[in-house]
């Protein structure tokens, strides 16, 4: 939870005057990990349950022996299902398509992404709906209006009313067949607005300039952009996954790569359930200590009642 190297808790505990050595960490630490593994794989059992999920990537360094004195880029994928407040990390050794294919090859349901092409085998498939992220879009926009450039302005004002929509159904907690009535009622005369604007910006302005640019790749997405609208569980922007790799970041910056391809996933199971965690408002502490000390003795079909979001469930 606070990515801190195996090498620097060793100095903080041998502060407080307990002796203990990096490998005897990293022995507990693999244990554990294969303790927690069943509870892994029942958790993205139940991701790819769900009916919804956003997607998103980042990169992780690996140490490995392919590359003597240099890291491996590898890539954490990230799947989430933001109503049932579940958080998947998988480890692959690149950012190909494979991965997503590979993990969602028995999905059905909608896929929210941001434009990146890994995705885009999930546009040919009819069990599949497919969701794209606005607060992509409004940032390349709000990137022109921050150099002084106020050609996106009009954009910027067209998807800030967009979402006010959805800070009224957010702060009033609509259930999700009024946000759909609400969405069809107020959003889609804005979007019809907003792609009418994005034509016409697109025919008036240089193709290789920044609102070219940014006007392209808005279109480019435009089906997939106003699809939230069809459904009150959809969301506009898939800013949970967004958010969800944000302590990656730090994590880069302290532990800086992970030891190697397996530990990478080993890393990407605990991201999995402390972020489920998180997501849950459950204590990781509380809830680890207790599943470690159950799970041994756990029959798989009791599972269920040890993953971080049933943890509150779980009698006294």
């Amino acid at each position: 939870m606070d990515h801190l190297p195996f090498h620097r808790i060793v100095k903080m505990f041998k502060r407080e005057g307990i002796k203990l050595n990096e490998s005897t960490i990293n022995g507990w630490f693999s244990y554990s990990c294969q303790l927690l593994t069943p509870l892994y794989e029942l958790l993205v059992k139940k991701v790819l349950e769900s009916k919804y999920i956003m997607a998103d990537e980042t990169t992780i360094p690996v140490q490995t022996t392919d590359k003597k004195g240099a890291t491996h880029t590898g890539y954490h994928w990230i799947y989430g299902s933001p109503h049932q407040k579940i958080i998947v990390f998988e480890y692959r050794k690149s950012r190909h398509k494979d991965g997503p294919n590979n993990f969602l090859a028995n999905f059905t349901g909608a896929l929210q992404t941001d434009g990146y092409s890994g995705y885009t085998d999930f546009d040919k498939k009819s069990n599949i709906v497919r969701l794209a992220c606005m607060a992509h879009v409004r940032r390349k926009f709000i990137e022109i209006h921050e150099k002084g450039d106020t050609s996106a302005d009009e954009i910027l004002l067209c998807i800030q009313k967009l979402y006010a929509v959805e800070k009224y159904c957010r702060e009033n907690k609509l259930p999700f067949d009024n946000i759909y009535e609400k969405r069809q009622k107020e959003s889609l005369p804005i979007l019809k607005e907003l792609e009418k604007m994005l034509i016409e910006k697109s025919i008036s302005t240089l193709p290789k300039s920044n609102i070219g640019k940014a006007v392209a790749y808005t279109l480019n997405l435009w089906p997939k952009l106003k699809n939230y609208i069809l459904n009150g569980e959809y969301q506009i922007d898939n800013n949970i996954a967004e958010n969800s790799i944000r302590p990656i970041a730090l994590g880069r910056k302290n532990y800086m790569f992970a030891g190697s391809h397996d530990a990478a996933q080993n890393a990407a199971m605990l991201y999995s359930l402390f972020g489920t965690c998180s997501k849950n408002n459950i204590n990781p502490l509380e809830w680890l200590t207790y599943v470690l000390s159950v799970i041994a003795q756990t029959l798989g079909n009791d599972l269920e009642k040890l993953l971080p979001q049933n943890f509150n469930k779980i009698p006294a």
